[in-house]
């Protein structure tokens, strides 16, 4: 975890110096929540201009904020709560809001926070996520990108709302085509239960509609896995 809190500090330095600011997307998920109580120890939080830093979400549920399946809830709880981000600086998915226009809403002020009216994100800083933290299910999905779901290969919108038959519930999610202008990308993986899904994502055929995860592959910039020991044991080949 400590590796994570690292390229967090690291990332968000770099991005201030560029741009003069740092756009992240957080994860849900209870790995991203250890991630989320380091960085608020005074270890980490001191390393951080949070006046800087504008906080976004990867996907939501369709719950009310203070709902205890909330993203929002739980980033707020483990970090936002504890360092001077401005309230003005948290663009939070509307989850109590009917789904689609939850969706239409989230993809329209991510347009206004880069500056891109239509289109794609671009690939110059501050037009794009400089940081998204994405998390590993043991399905292969991340974010909310679901194994046969229509999301996986959206071409044209940053943000789509869907219901997932392996959960009650409906979710908004990034799609792909945010996703992969980040200008880094990282999962963060942990646990043995997670380990023959790694073991295909990495190392497997690609197959994007029943391992979504696969398609993160980021144009003009990197992609990281920090993955603990029990989730790498079925890797076959070593990844740096």
């Amino acid at each position: 975890m400590r590796a994570a809190a690292e390229a967090f500090v690291r990332c968000a330095a770099e991005s201030i110096r560029v741009s003069a600011r740092f756009a992240v997307a957080l994860s849900g998920g209870s790995t991203p929540a250890g991630l989320y109580a380091l960085l608020a120890t005074g270890a980490y939080a001191r390393r951080v201009d949070w006046l800087r830093v504008h906080v976004f979400w990867g996907d939501e549920r369709c719950v009310p904020p203070n709902d205890p399946a909330s993203n929002y809830r739980l980033a707020r709880e483990s970090l936002l709560d504890h360092v001077p981000v401005p309230a003005a600086n948290l663009h939070r998915i509307r989850g109590e809001d009917d789904p689609a226009a939850a969706a239409a809403e989230y993809e329209w002020e991510l347009r206004q926070a880069f500056a891109t009216p239509d289109g794609p994100p671009g690939s110059a800083p501050g037009s794009r996520f400089d940081l998204v933290l994405l998390g590993l299910g043991d399905n292969g999905h991340t974010a909310s990108l679901f194994p046969g779901m229509a999301a996986v290969h959206e071409r044209g919108r940053w943000v789509v709302a869907q219901q997932v038959a392996a959960v009650p519930k409906w979710r908004v999610t990034l799609t792909p085509v945010v996703i992969n202008a980040a200008g880094e990308v990282v999962f963060l993986v942990s646990g043995r239960e997670k380990a023959a899904t790694l073991g295909r994502v990495l190392d497997g055929p690609y197959q994007p509609d029943s391992l979504p995860a696969q398609v993160v592959a980021p144009r003009n910039g990197r992609v990281r896995w920090l993955v603990d020991a029990a989730a790498a044991a079925d890797l076959r080949r070593r990844w740096v």
